[in-house]
């Protein structure tokens, strides 16, 4: 039970400020409103700008791996549990233990129950993680929102009494999977026909991801400036939300023993959130005004997950410089020794044993 009662939901609802009826009679504030004109024009760049990255990226994946998962689903089986179980969950608790007022609380839990965003697939690819598990976590995950998000609201909000309805944005679920199964189809099938043109394809696609995400990020920093509004608890959230979902993610794969590359995957595909797919539903919910009051978290939860990737990818990058120096620095008679036992053959090894 959260901390606050219904009676502040209905009074919102009485007041008008509550219920979707109301937001196609409101002006949009001025801010919204001209975000409101770029949305069309944002989401068609966005869907072209994430196909041509998808495209690229699925210039790395294998069939015969990409089937592997699909044969044996464990690694995407984590990957769902932590996108549905583990995050909703976290949300929950944040809201309780911040004492969020009920816009706020349910701003948070959408958040939590989004599926993954394909960012976790370029920041994948930079720390060397399993490309494979990772577009088809979230593959997975965006299709199963379709059923997911919608349960996972329901059991969380049993005991708020709400009196609006939250609209599922089963559009904008569509679209994201048609920008990610399409691309990385032909994506694939150029990495089946022509291997070595595909690596200069995929060098291209992170070099263009990554000069994208940094405009992103520009971009996210000089719009928190101009509509935050919000008080210090929800950017704090907005930082810790990502973090927590990081390292719970990172730690279940821990746990179901995967490799130290599926882990590295699950983590990321844990925390990293569909930001787009929420401002979607928050908008198609709540009025103009409410959105107002809403709309700084959004922006910083995107642009926090964002700089936590960044932070992840140069740490990793960091770490394996300072393997690479490490056994350079050894000693030309332990190198040789570890090349021979690299070397050596099971065959080699059987007729020595015989």
């Amino acid at each position: 039970m959260l901390p606050y009662g219904d009676k502040e939901m209905r009074a919102n609802c009485s007041s008008g400020l509550a219920c979707p009826a109301n937001s196609s009679e409101e002006e949009l504030p001025e801010g919204l409103k001209a975000f409101g004109n770029l949305d069309l024009v944002f989401t068609v760049v966005s869907a072209l700008m994430i196909g041509l990255l998808m495209f690229s990226l699925g210039c790395s994946v294998e069939v015969q791996k990409l089937w592997g998962h699909i044969r044996r689903p464990w690694g995407i089986a984590v990957g769902m549990l932590c996108q549905f179980g583990l995050m909703p969950l976290i949300a929950y608790l944040l809201i309780i233990s911040f004492s969020l007022k009920p816009l706020q609380a349910i701003a948070v839990l959408i958040m939590g129950c989004c599926p993954g965003g394909t960012v976790s697939n370029i920041f994948t690819f930079w720390v060397d993680g399993d490309m494979d598990l990772s577009i088809s976590m979230t593959t997975c995950s965006t299709m199963a929102a379709l059923g997911m998000m919608p349960l996972c609201l329901y059991l969380y909000t049993l005991s708020w009494n709400l009196e609006q309805n939250l609209t599922i944005p089963y559009q904008n679920i569509g679209i994201t999977l048609v920008c990610l199964i399409i691309p990385v189809a032909f994506g694939i099938y150029v990495n089946y026909r022509w291997p070595k043109q595909s690596k200069i394809i995929l060098k291209i696609g992170a070099i263009a991801g990554g000069l994208l995400f940094l405009v992103v990020t520009g971009a996210g920093m000089v719009l928190m400036k101009e509509f935050w509004n919000s008080d210090i608890i929800l950017l704090m959230i907005s930082f810790i939300f990502p973090l927590i979902g990081h390292a719970t993610g990172f730690l279940l794969a821990l746990l179901t023993h995967q490799s130290w590359q599926r882990c590295r995957t699950i983590s990321l595909e844990t925390g990293t959130q569909n930001v787009q797919m929420c401002f979607t539903m928050l908008q198609l919910s709540f009025t103009a005004e409410q959105l107002v009051q809403i709309f700084g978290f959004i922006l910083a939860y995107g642009l926090f997950q964002m700089l936590n990737g960044f932070f992840m990818v140069a740490a990793y990058k960091m770490y394996k410089r300072r393997l690479k120096n490490k056994h350079g620095n050894e000693k030309p008679s332990c190198q040789e020794a570890r090349h021979r036992k690299k070397s050596t053959s099971p065959k080699e090894t059987t007729a020595f044993l015989e």
